[in-house]
């Protein structure tokens, strides 16, 4: 598994200042796609527990409300193990932290079952549609992607979208 880069300061993925984690390597390759440096899978640095440390110590400060992770595709059968073992670590290590994750997977039909959603607090789902690309929207490219509260969505066994 491989990664693209690590924002130690990002302002853009998410409420407030946070850590962003890009991972490589995408299948989906969305037109106008934002990051298409991401989708080479041997492209970019590789991923390991060196990595998570860095993320981990970088997340270590309270300025840093949280931890975001995009890609490429963090949750391609490829990237999913790693990214789901940061996700844990981040989790155990800053309870009180959120972690933001993108995918172009579909939460009910792709992950229902998959361990990450647990460490999950927001996914923004869906492929990027570069027909419905809207700049105004928030957190998203394309009004068919969710903004989706993980936790609340996994309790209530359906879709609770949030802002």
């Amino acid at each position: 598994m491989r990664y693209n880069k690590i924002r130690k300061m990002d302002i853009a993925d998410g409420p407030g200042i946070r850590v962003s984690i890009f991972m490589q390597g995408c299948t989906f390759n969305c037109k106008n796609c934002f990051n298409q440096e991401t989708h080479d899978f041997s492209g970019g640095k590789e991923f390991t527990d060196d990595t998570i440390k860095e993320v981990l110590n970088l997340c270590d400060n309270d300025t840093i409300k949280g931890l975001s992770i995009l890609g490429g595709e963090p949750l391609h059968p490829n990237n999913i193990e790693g990214t789901t073992k940061l996700a844990k670590e981040f989790k155990e290590k800053f309870p009180n932290k959120n972690l933001w994750m993108w995918t172009g997977f579909s939460f009910d039909k792709d992950l229902k079952d998959k361990e990450v959603l647990n460490y999950v607090d927001v996914l923004v789902d869906g492929q990027y549609k570069d027909e419905l690309h809207d700049p105004k929207l928030k957190w998203k490219g394309s009004s068919n992607q969710r903004v989706i509260d993980v936790p609340k969505s996994l309790k209530e066994e359906k879709i609770i979208i949030t802002e």
